[in-house]
């Protein structure tokens, strides 16, 4: 089964909107994480390593993931979504946003 792992900045907003959305695919194992100190769930080298596919919200998540875990994401693929931080928790717009963006680098 495969494990997604959703990540932005403080794991407030849009990637738990990504989790709760995806978690309910069959044969999808998903979690969400931040970057920030304040994060509800700050990513870790666990949740890197138990994912097998990465995505970010923005270029800067990107980066600063490389910079603190560029070890751990050896044959990782990550994915930027492009999406800025202006979306509350489910806000539909950033729902149907997600689905159209993440479903085509799904596994079938």
């Amino acid at each position: 089964m495969p494990r997604i792992l959703f990540i932005c900045g403080k794991n407030k907003w849009r990637s738990p909107t990504a989790e709760q959305v995806f978690a309910e695919y069959p044969g999808l194992e998903c979690a969400s994480a931040g970057l920030s100190h304040e994060s509800e769930v700050q990513v870790s080298v666990e949740l890197i390593e138990w994912a097998d596919l990465i995505f970010v919200m923005e270029k800067e998540h990107k980066s600063k993931l490389a910079a603190g875990f560029q070890s751990h994401l050896s044959g990782k693929r990550v994915i930027c979504l492009g999406i800025k931080d202006k979306y509350q928790f489910m806000d539909p717009t950033l729902v149907e946003l997600l689905k159209a963006k993440v479903t085509p680098h799904l596994p079938e």
